[in-house]
């Protein structure tokens, strides 16, 4: 099994890499790669990201074919796809950080600033909140209000709230992720995490439940 981690020049690729070498154990061969026609035909996919969500689509539309590549895999073979971060940002139709950008489209709706009710708190969020989601397989396990670490001034909120498995308040709920079974979207779900602060629960949670290994599933990010 091959799981293809797209190097577009955003994201930390060495840490996303190390994490899946790690929990893979030798079931999967990672690889970090700029060619599409590798990410085209790779079992798993994995799109990090990191910076302002208009410099990452830019960038990853500035790799040939790539964009094609992974509408090929994911949208149409239906290939088990996890967004890190801006990664996970960029499966919405229009990000408007610094201006008015056209993400990929996947779950359309919207990647816009926070707008915090509180004064006291400042943006970027930086460090621990604690999650809020319903019952769902990828979450197996995971405590009711376990905390993990965000960076972050910007929230997507998919067009489908049925595409919503979890939030954070900060103190306006975020988005992250959709439900295996939700269309028209199979094969892309979800979770919420930063590897370099929390990556061990994040890349463990897929690996042990066999979820981002065995059966179409994703992985991302707000």
């Amino acid at each position: 099994m091959k799981i293809a981690v797209v190097d577009y020049g955003s994201g930390n690729l060495r840490s996303a890499a190390k994490a899946f070498e790690h929990e893979a154990k030798g079931r999967a061969e990672i690889v970090v790669t700029s060619d599409a026609d590798v990410v085209r035909k790779a079992d798993r996919i994995v799109l990090p990201g990191q910076g302002a969500f208009g410099d990452c689509a830019a960038g990853l539309r500035a790799v040939p074919g790539m964009v094609e590549a992974l509408n090929d895999a994911v949208v149409k073979r239906g290939a088990p796809f996890l967004g890190i971060c801006v990664g996970m940002q960029l499966l919405a139709a229009t990000g408007y950080e610094h201006g008015v950008h056209e993400g990929l489209g996947w779950l359309g709706g919207e990647v816009r600033r926070m707008e915090p009710s509180d004064p006291a708190l400042k943006l970027p969020q930086l460090g621990w909140n604690a999650l809020d989601f319903a019952d769902h397989p990828l979450l197996t396990g995971w405590p009711k209000g376990c905390h993990v670490y965000f960076a972050n001034s910007y929230h997507f909120t998919p067009a489908d709230k049925a595409n919503v498995i979890a939030t954070a308040d900060y103190p306006q709920d975020r988005a992250f992720g959709n439900p295996l079974s939700a269309p028209p979207r199979p094969g892309i779900e979800p979770a919420c995490a930063r590897p370099a602060r929390d990556g061990a629960s994040l890349y463990k949670m897929n690996f042990d439940r066999s979820a981002f290994l065995a059966r179409p599933a994703t992985l991302s990010r707000t």
